[in-house]
């Protein structure tokens, strides 16, 4: 009974994350109109909050390894349902973005403290498995608060979106609390000066130093074209309302499927050739949405969605066997450089925009795609598959 619950509650915890982190990008055309404001002012909605995400992800690595997984995990969900509240009480976009801001604080004690507990709790093909569990929960949230964000929006406004995430979010909150059983494979790092330690050695560590050059660019890419794309379906000839915005991210369901079956794929093809193939046949998607038919777009943003998320499944799976100890903070700074990404992400491509429209984004994301192919190829190498200590 305990595998299963704490799949469960792992699923759960990537679900309510990603359900929270991401669900304005549906509604953002229609903000920037509320607002009268331009599309990368609007855009901060997102790039406050990964922002935020960057900013306290290794902090909160290494306070988890001293105080540990479960606890810090429950005590951010039941907190994170404060700063959804006041998002939808904000009256001004200002108010909502500092609320956005303050609910990243608190996403990566969710988030990069599962991983982590993924990492100590399991063996290393358990972990692969249970990582692409969580991270198809993570997709369906995504796709998730974004959906309910666009359906919810024409009816009920701002408030009314974000009043049914932070219900959601509480139910979760709550079944995390019953699910996840405590860890038993934790053992506390000595304190901050042991953290800060770990930390060096991994940002000095060339083979996760490539890992995070992917993280980078694995967010880059879909803040990017998640974001802008919604702005191009907005406008003529396509003219989406916020309801059809909601419902094309049901592209993120291809994460849902793909995600379980990376482990799989990587034993057959081996993680570095995966990768590299699916930053390739992504390439080919976003290709595809420069074709001037909506179903074509759907199915370039699908491919793209699916392998971005086995792109994503490796990186963070290889963060969890390639790191020696302090796992926590391994996946803290690569959780740091995903979410810096994302931010990036969500602005620079805004002047691409501005200045050549949605083919100018798409440039700049393949730009930055060749760019993961490039280290990828160069320098990933095959983790080996010996067996390791289950301490941090």
């Amino acid at each position: 009974m305990k595998a299963p619950a704490r799949a469960a509650a792992v699923w759960l915890a990537g679900f309510c994350s990603f359900l929270n982190l991401y669900a304005p990008q549906s509604i953002l055309p229609m903000i920037r109109d509320l607002y009268g404001v331009g599309a990368v002012e609007a855009s901060h909605l997102i790039s406050a909050t990964t922002l935020a995400v960057a900013i306290i992800a290794p902090f909160t690595g290494a306070g988890a390894d001293m105080i540990g997984r479960k606890r810090v995990i429950v005590t951010a969900m039941v907190v994170l349902i404060i700063p959804t509240v006041m998002v939808a009480l904000s009256m001004t976009l200002p108010a909502m973005v500092f609320w956005r801001f303050v609910q990243g604080l608190l996403l990566p004690p969710i988030f990069v403290v599962t991983v982590a507990y993924i990492g100590d709790e399991l063996s290393i093909t358990e972990a692969t498995g249970v990582a692409g569990i969580y991270l198809s929960g993570s997709s369906f949230g995504g796709f998730f608060g974004r959906f309910l964000s666009g359906i919810l929006f024409e009816p009920y406004g701002t408030r009314g979106a974000f009043l049914g995430l932070a219900a959601l979010t509480a139910l979760a909150a709550i079944s995390v609390i019953a699910l996840m059983p405590r860890e038993r494979n934790f053992v506390p790092s000595a304190g901050p000066a042991h953290a800060l330690r770990h930390i060096l050695g991994h940002i000095f560590d060339p083979q996760l130093d490539a890992i995070f050059i992917v993280g980078f660019g694995v967010l880059f890419s879909f803040v990017a074209t998640f974001t802008y794309v919604n702005f191009y379906l907005a406008a003529p000839p396509f003219n989406l309302s916020a309801a059809a915005l909601g419902t094309i991210f049901v592209v993120y369901l291809v994460g849902v499927a793909t995600t379980p079956l990376t482990g799989r794929l990587m034993r057959r093809f081996g993680r570095r050739r995966l990768v590299i193939g699916a930053l390739g046949l992504s390439i080919g998607g976003l290709l595809l949405t420069l074709i001037g038919n909506l179903a074509v777009i759907i199915l370039g943003l699908a491919i793209g969605a699916g392998c971005g998320f086995i792109v994503q499944t490796a990186s963070t799976s290889y963060v969890a066997v390639s790191a020696q100890r302090a796992r926590s903070s391994a996946v803290g700074l690569y959780v740091t450089c995903y979410y810096i990404g994302g931010s990036a992400g969500a602005v620079l491509p805004g002047y691409a925009w501005s200045r050549a429209g949605w083919p100018g984004c798409v440039a700049v994301v393949v730009a930055m795609q060749l760019l993961l192919i490039t280290t990828v190829a160069r320098f990933w190498r095959e983790p080996a598959a010996a067996s390791r200590a289950p301490g941090a």
